[in-house]
C-alpha cells in the first residue's frame, strides 16, 4: 500500500535556527519551506526532509539519514574543511579508520549535526 508513496525523513532539532544554519553551511542544503512548524528540504531524488523542534534531538543512537556519495573521501575532506567531525567506531563488526568503515565496495562514514543527530555518508550503494 505505501511502497509508491512519498516518504519524509524527520530530523529533530533542539534549536531549529541553529540546525538550519548548520545544514546550509555544512551540507549546502536550502529550505523549500520554513514556518513555525519547522523547515522542509527537498533533497536529491525527490527525498523530503523535515527539520522540526523537539526535545529529543540527538537522543537516537542510530543513523537518521544517509547521503549517497560518489567519492566518500573527497566529500569527507570537503565537510571537514567546513568543520564537520566524523565519528570513529571500534565495535564488533564495525571499525572505522580515519572515520571510514570499509565494507568492500561499500564505504560508510558518520557525523553528528548541530543537534547531535547521526548522519551517514555512503559510497557504493
Amino acid at each position: 500500500m505505501f511502497k509508491d508513496r512519498q516518504a519524509t525523513v524527520m530530523i529533530p532539532a533542539t534549536d531549529v535556527e541553529r540546525a538550519k544554519r548548520w545544514y546550509k553551511e555544512k551540507l549546502g542544503v536550502e529550505p523549500v519551506r520554513d514556518d513555525q512548524y519547522g523547515v522542509q528540504y527537498l533533497l536529491g531524488g525527490g527525498t523530503h526532509a523535515f527539520l522540526y523542534p523537539s526535545g529529543y534531538a540527538g537522543t537516537a543512537g542510530h543513523t537518521l539519514v544517509s547521503f549517497a556519495s560518489p567519492d566518500l573521501r573527497q566529500d569527507m575532506a570537503d565537510l571537514r574543511s567546513r568543520g564537520v567531525t566524523f565519528l570513529d567506531y571500534d565495535l564488533p563488526g564495525l571499525q572505522t579508520k580515519d572515520g571510514v568503515a570499509d565494507f568492500g565496495p561499500v564505504k560508510n562514514a558518520w557525523a553528528r549535526d548541530s543537534e547531535g543527530n547521526i548522519l551517514g555518508f555512503v559510497e557504493g550503494m
